[in-house]
């Protein structure tokens, strides 16, 4: 009887933990985010760099040995400035050969002339016959015409002892050279690179679900200056990178600060996006649907409330909604086993 009476006292305490374990069961912890910018002013900003307008690739004219090279890179130049000079030894003997060759044709020319003059005389005088005027007169127009055919020889050696020199077209900065001292270098090959500085643009890259909110008119600002100003949208790429998927916008400095420099750091907003914002973004965790209504769940106290929202779009792993306030503790994981007034426990 003992032993009977012990067991049965055992399980009636058994029962009554089991109860007691099944009372305390505590609430779910759940993530949350609170809503902090809805309705918002909203401002995408750029970052790129400061670069020139026009970047000029400089070539010599004609082939030769490089014998000066007066700019290195980063060097500011003006217009006219002798960036860098050929050996001009072979093109002074073509302008004195071009030079001997045009006084030979002047002195011919001249020696013609004073035939024709002499023999049309004798040809008012009926002296000679038409037949020998004309040779004298044939004579001549050889004559006036090898002389100007030297004279186009001799203004086009000039011409290439002047291409010697490489000069600067525009005021700017010299971003590369590619050729040093002693190098032969042919007709055409790109000796440097000259930036102009009369027109500086900042470059920045814009993601395609972002284009159709650049406007013409921009805010720049540089890291490395407090001074700000306004630029305009003079390019946008018709096609995006391949890789990054970005569109490159150049953008116009109207008045450009003094203290900027090629290849600054800049960073570009525009007055189209500062509008109210359409919602708040949330993770797509937090949306749950029921009747075919988009909902989430509000945090009221320590439960949880279903509210239908309106979506308006989706950004990669997030959601643009609208319906809810600032202030408003949104549950952003583990929705689909929550339910209507369900008390709950938030995360620290």
């Amino acid at each position: 009887m003992k032993k009977i009476f012990l067991m049965l006292a055992m399980s009636f305490l058994t029962v009554g933990c089991n109860d007691q374990a099944v009372e305390i069961e505590k609430p779910p912890v759940v993530r949350t985010i609170t809503v902090e910018n809805d309705n918002a002013e909203s401002e995408e900003i750029y970052s790129g760099t400061v670069k020139g307008r026009y970047e000029i690739n400089l070539a010599f004219q004609v082939g030769g040995r490089i014998i000066n090279r007066a700019v290195d890179v980063g060097d500011r130049v003006s217009i006219g400035n002798v960036l860098m000079t050929l050996d001009a030894s072979d093109f002074d003997q073509q302008t004195r050969q071009a030079d001997a060759q045009l006084s030979s044709t002047a002195a011919q020319l001249e020696l013609a002339r004073s035939n024709l003059e002499r023999y049309q005389k004798l040809f008012d005088e009926d002296a000679i016959p038409a037949a020998v005027l004309d040779e004298y007169r044939t004579n001549y127009d050889a004559a006036l015409a090898a002389h100007e055919n030297a004279r186009a020889a001799a203004q086009q050696s000039y011409n290439a002892l002047s291409y010697t020199r490489l000069t600067a077209d525009a005021d700017g900065v010299i971003s590369a050279v590619n050729v040093e001292e002693g190098q032969v270098v042919a007709a055409g090959q790109t000796v440097l690179t000259l930036v102009q500085t009369n027109e500086l643009e900042v470059e920045i890259n814009v993601p395609e679900n972002k284009l159709p909110t650049i406007d013409q008119s921009a805010v720049i600002k540089f890291w490395a200056s407090t001074v700000e100003t306004r630029g305009v949208v003079r390019e946008i790429a018709p096609m995006a990178d391949a890789a990054s998927r970005t569109y490159r916008v150049r953008i116009t400095l109207l008045e450009p600060p003094s203290e900027i420099r090629l290849g600054m750091t800049a960073s570009a907003s525009f007055d189209a996006e500062k509008k109210p914002s359409e919602g708040f973004a949330v993770p797509l965790t937090a949306i749950y649907q029921s009747d075919n209504q988009p909902k989430i769940f509000i945090v009221d106290g320590d439960q949880v409330k279903s509210k239908a929202v309106e979506v308006k779009r989706f950004e990669g792993n997030q959601a643009l909604i609208a319906g809810v306030k600032r202030g408003d503790v949104i549950v952003t994981a583990g929705v689909n086993k929550l339910r209507d007034g369900q008390s709950v426990r938030l995360n620290p």
